[in-house]
């Protein structure tokens, strides 16, 4: 079983790497292509003079010691030059590292941005049943981890692992060369056991880290979820029991973070154990070749230098692996994401939606959210251009439904949904939203001021256009009483509105967005019967030359509709002007005596 799970790993580990080369290699950036080859060459140079620098160690050395044959005074010169020589060296190599990340700075971040952009969109076009079944914290945090984990990844792929193998491959060149064999077999034998034992344990580092990110995600989203219901966790007196839940999840993530930290240490400890060994006993090959007069002081200076060189990189080797692996983990999670596959896509090559009159047709409509649970059976409705419909009905009896499908947030199952004879499926999702103005029962506002929030509707109205849609929506004047006026910050999802305030400010936005087919879900249900009169008003005369399709729980908003429909039960069971269905003294005439008998009873309290 774990071989199969490190199997997957392994695979899902290629697929991220896969994905992510275009972003390093873009198809019709020649700027981009010749900052990474231009990146990649100086690496290649600081390599190189990374590599010689210890032989100027070893000169300078050998020259002091009195191990050349010059003069003494063109010992003590050549000692000072070679020194001055070997300070320099390791400056320009240096120079050379910044001069890569430089260079490289901008395909990153324009790799970064890209990626980020496209998850963005991605996201956005997932289907409403995948975002009501998705957690939005731990969606964003994916989200955020993947970017990073890509950032990472550019990073130190490219500048840490490929130039370390080449920089261990020059190396053991030159203690062969230099040296003797016996010298290359015990660095690759450090080298071999290091690499397996880092591995070895960081595959195991992994698989903790993995249970620690679902522990965050889990604190992070409980966080989210308390926090954004902040009101209700009032209302109810959980606060210690919000506390509780959240303190619930991070024990969780502490229990892994303890086996991450005590993992760490067993890591630090073994690596440090091989290297050791292995430094140790290369210096005492070379001491006894001192001894022996086969090297000279400056050779045992030099391998020295060479062991910490390659020692150096070695020890961040282990970092560099496991946070590649936690990368590709983090990456892989965002890369699933972005293969999840949209519900709603449009077909290939279709056109816009051309809105001629706006008539609406349900043509025998057939849906559910799952399959055992049907909620439209045989749905049909017309609704003819500039005219006015209103669905009734009780709870679950899908009216909300009906909305949902107009919108295309869902395709039907079966039957057909036609705007001026053209099928909702056949045209770009864009052109249909364009084309509907939706007022819904909770209004969730951005966190932004008033006036972004109306102006959602069309950003390009003008000011005017602003205030006029806010007079129509009959909230201008309350607007102009707040100290910053359309400046004032809504607060997120609008909580530093009352109800009726936000509802009001979603109305201007509709109406300010003028679209030729209007969807009014329960538009007023958050008013108080004066407001909700002078909105009805303004909500008739938007109406007027529209197709206007209202979803409503109050009888009384909706008696001049042109034609009421009752669903129950996912069917039509009555259909027909208000003063008809009356006088049917059926379904309907109930709903009506039911509410007038409520609304009587309030007035009397």
């Amino acid at each position: 079983m774990a071989d199969a799970t490190e199997h997957v790993e392994r695979q899902r580990g290629l697929r991220v790497l896969r994905d992510v080369a275009p972003y390093l290699w873009p198809e019709g950036e020649p700027g981009v292509k010749l900052r990474v080859v231009g990146a990649m060459a100086v690496l290649v140079l600081a390599k190189l003079i990374a590599v010689t620098t210890p032989m100027l160690y070893k000169g300078a050395v050998d020259a002091l010691a009195g191990d050349t044959p010059d003069g003494t005074t063109m010992l003590a010169l050549g000692a000072v030059g070679l020194t001055v020589a070997y300070g320099t060296v390791r400056l320009t190599n240096i120079g050379f590292q910044q001069l890569r990340d430089v260079i490289f700075a901008r395909v990153a971040q324009g790799a970064l941005r890209k990626l980020a952009l496209r998850t963005f969109r991605h996201i956005h076009a997932l289907s409403l049943r995948y975002h009501i079944s998705r957690k939005t914290g731990a969606l964003s945090r994916i989200m955020e981890r993947g970017v990073k984990g890509v950032s990472f990844l550019l990073r130190f792929l490219l500048f840490s692992i490929g130039p370390l193998v080449l920089e261990l491959v020059m190396v053991c060149g030159i203690l062969v060369a230099v040296f003797d064999w016996r010298f290359l077999v015990v660095l690759v034998v450090t080298i071999v056991l290091y690499v397996w034992f880092t591995f070895a344990i960081t595959e195991w580092r992994v698989r903790i880290r993995r249970q620690m990110n679902d522990q965050d995600n889990e604190a992070n989203q409980r966080a989210i979820d308390s926090l954004l219901n902040y009101e209700t966790v009032k209302y109810f007196g959980a606060d210690r029991r919000e506390a509780a839940r959240y303190d619930e999840a991070m024990a969780g993530y502490e229990t892994s973070a303890l086996k991450t930290a005590y993992s760490l240490a067993l890591i630090n400890f073994g690596q440090g154990l091989v290297i050791n060994v292995g430094l140790v006993a290369v210096m005492v090959m070379a001491a006894r070749g001192v001894s022996s007069g086969d090297f000279t002081v400056g050779d045992f200076v030099m391998v020295n230098a060479y062991m910490i060189q390659i020692i150096m990189p070695l020890n961040f080797l282990g970092t560099v692996y496991r946070e590649i692996r936690q990368s590709l983990v983090d990456m892989g999670q965002m890369f699933d994401l972005l293969e999840q596959p949209a519900e709603v896509v449009d077909k290939p090559d279709a056109p816009a939606l051309t809105v001629t009159g706006g008539e609406v047709v349900f043509d025998d409509v057939h849906f559910s959210y799952e399959s055992d649970r049907p909620i439209l059976k045989g749905v049909s409705l017309t609704v003819p251009a500039g005219r006015s419909l209103a669905i009734v009905g009780p709870t679950g009896s899908g009216k909300s439904t009906i909305g949902r499908l107009l919108f295309r947030f869902y395709d039907v199952d079966g039957g057909s949904l036609l705007i001026d004879g053209q099928d909702v499926r056949d045209v770009t999702q864009h052109s249909l939203h364009e084309a509907i103005g939706v007022v819904p029962q909770d209004t969730v506002l951005f966190n932004d001021t008033i006036w972004y929030n109306i102006a959602y509707g069309r950003p390009e109205a003008s000011r005017e256009e602003v205030e006029d849609a806010a007079r129509a929506a009959e909230i201008h004047d309350f607007i102009q009483t707040l100290p910053r006026g359309y400046d004032t910050m809504v607060g997120e999802r609008g909580l530093k509105l009352s109800g009726g305030e936000k509802q009001r400010v979603g109305i201007a936005r509709t109406i300010l967005k003028n679209p030729p087919i209007l969807l009014l879900d329960e538009a007023t249900s958050a008013l108080d019967t004066r407001t909700e009169q002078g909105i009805q008003a303004s909500l008739r005369r938007m109406g007027r030359g529209r197709t206007v399709i209202t979803i409503a729980h109050r009888l009384s908003t909706i008696v001049d509709a042109d034609e009421i429909v009752v669903l129950e039960e996912g069917r039509v069971v009555e259909r027909g002007s208000h003063a008809a269905l009356l006088a049917q003294h059926g379904r309907y005439a109930s709903m009506w005596a039911t509410q007038r008998a409520e609304d009587e009873g309030a007035d009397a309290a």
